[in-house]
């Protein structure tokens, strides 16, 4: 199941999201994905406690945040969520970002390979992103994407 796919079936896209909290992103990003089955709610504070540890590694150049934490720390079903906010803001230190997007994987290996290479490639298209960014609806970012 492709991206476009996976965020549709867990109504899981949020534009014009205001927070200077990434905390509070990261829990805004799971909570459609905790509603709807998909992660436990220890999921999104495991991803805090993660960036805690380690930093945000996975905040990218781009302006793109793709926080996750271990499969074991309460994935359900392979799941992505995405969150447009208004204004970047830093992870724990990082470079700031707008474009969150939470995913939990199942197994290890889907969660490393498959999870990032199709965020990455979604992501690769500079005009996709500035559509991204000025999505005014969830509608909007499924016809973008």
């Amino acid at each position: 199941m492709s991206i476009k796919q996976l965020l549709q079936e867990a109504d899981a896209i949020q534009v014009g999201i205001t927070t200077s909290d990434w905390r509070e992103a990261i829990a805004l990003a799971a909570s459609p994905l905790v509603k709807g089955g998909y992660l436990q709610p220890s999921y999104p504070e495991a991803v805090i406690a993660n960036t805690l540890t380690h930093g945000a590694y996975y905040v990218f150049d781009e302006g793109i945040a793709i926080p996750h934490a271990r499969p074991e720390s309460g994935v359900l079903k392979d799941c992505f969520s995405l969150v447009v906010l208004t204004h970047p803001i830093s992870f724990q230190g990082s470079e700031k970002a707008d474009i969150v997007i939470l995913f939990g994987a199942r197994d290890s290996n889907a969660h490393i390979e498959e999870g990032i290479r199709a965020i990455v490639t979604l992501l690769d298209d500079e005009q996709t992103l500035v559509r991204l960014r000025h999505a005014s609806s969830a509608a909007e970012v499924i016809d973008i994407l």
